[in-house]
């Protein structure tokens, strides 16, 4: 039997790749601890995602900047992506209100540049560190028109609450006319094939005004208070 092993060719450097690797847990680690010590404290708070390549002209712009205001004035943290686009929009109208404003910004090769509306603002090189942020600390999700980053971010949400991993909180998306094609599959193919059930659609709502997107997160939880019950703490402590 011809044995192969000893001609397969060597990775140079592979035991300093490795020790690299493994010291960069600690990074990853930092990244989380900073983030629960310095998020733990504003409850309740509202994450809002959208895209980073829409124009301070834009409608979408001014309906995530007076959306933020609102839940801003009506006692709502708002945590945010702290880049331009609709994260900018977001941020700012948050830092014109009552309540504080989060920018949880990513370290990117380009497009990603600190907005300058942030009271808080976290950086991270990790966008799963980033994103259990945006979670972990959320009474609601609001979901404005957005590319990759944002489908992958409002996928996340749906995928936790949906198998239990997070607590029930509202997932909204704002714009019908650009989410009706994608929600227009997810009960025409996913439905269909059993990939997800008709009840998963529950999840979602879509609320176009910023007064109904805020009042639909007051009505979920129906004066039961925006703080997660015992049970609810537990199940974000496996998050």
């Amino acid at each position: 039997m011809n044995d192969f092993s000893s001609s397969r060719p060597k990775s140079p450097g592979t035991n300093a790749e490795l020790s690299r690797e493994s010291w960069r847990v600690f990074q990853i680690m930092a990244e989380f601890v900073e983030g629960f010590e310095r998020l733990s404290r504003i409850r309740p708070a509202v994450s809002i995602f959208g895209s980073a390549r829409t124009p301070e002209d834009h409608p979408w712009y001014t309906k995530a900047e007076e959306v933020s205001r609102l839940l801003s004035d009506s006692g709502f943290s708002v945590i945010s992506g702290g880049g331009p686009g609709i994260m900018e929009a977001a941020n700012k109208g948050a830092f014109a209100g009552e309540s504080p404003s989060i920018g949880l910004n990513i370290h990117l090769p380009h497009e990603q540049g600190a907005n300058p509306y942030q009271d808080v603002s976290l950086t991270y090189r990790h966008f799963f560190a980033r994103k259990v942020m945006f979670i972990k600390y959320a009474a609601a999700y609001v979901v404005l028109p957005g590319g990759f980053g944002t489908l992958d971010e409002l996928a996340e949400c749906l995928t936790l609450v949906q198998t239990g991993k997070s607590r029930r909180i509202p997932i909204i998306l704002v714009e019908s006319d650009f989410w009706d094609g994608l929600l227009e599959w997810f009960r025409n193919t996913l439905c269909e094939a059993g990939t997800i059930s008709v009840e998963d659609m529950d999840l979602i709502q879509v609320c176009d005004e910023p007064k109904q997107i805020v009042q639909a997160i007051f009505d979920h939880y129906g004066g039961r208070g925006f703080e997660p019950s015992a049970d609810e703490l537990e199940i974000l402590l496996e998050l």
